[in-house]
């Protein structure tokens, strides 16, 4: 059974514009990041499946989030045109994209297609 205990959650990273280099596309993990903004009631119900992902694949997977609002460059970059949507990159490279909310099932299986 798992600890529930909120002093024990892994934290989503919160990601921007300036650090998205060097934590995603430099990671040494697959990365799945979640553009997302706070208006947005589907990025809401998606945020309990990323921190559930989060915590599932902690030592597997780097999970991050970026709001679209506060940074501009790298949802322009990927062609982000409706949110949440999800971006899966592996070796520097964007290998998946997931667009709505999904079940944490459907998001399972595409990232362990690239593990």
């Amino acid at each position: 059974m798992k600890n529930t205990n909120i002093d024990s959650l892994i934290e989503v990273n919160n990601i921007g514009d300036e650090d998205f280099e060097s934590l995603v596309m430099q990671s040494d993990k697959l990365s799945v990041i979640d553009f997302w903004a706070d208006w947005c009631q589907p990025c809401h119900m998606l945020a309990p499946t990323i921190q559930a992902l989060a915590e599932d694949y902690a030592d597997q997977i780097f999970v991050g989030k970026m709001d679209i609002e506060a940074n501009p460059i790298t949802p322009h970059r990927y062609e982000i045109r409706s949110i949440p949507t999800l971006l899966l990159f592996k070796d520097g490279k964007l290998v998946e994209r997931l667009t709505g909310v999904r079940p944490k099932e459907v998001i399972e299986s595409r990232i362990n297609v690239h593990l």
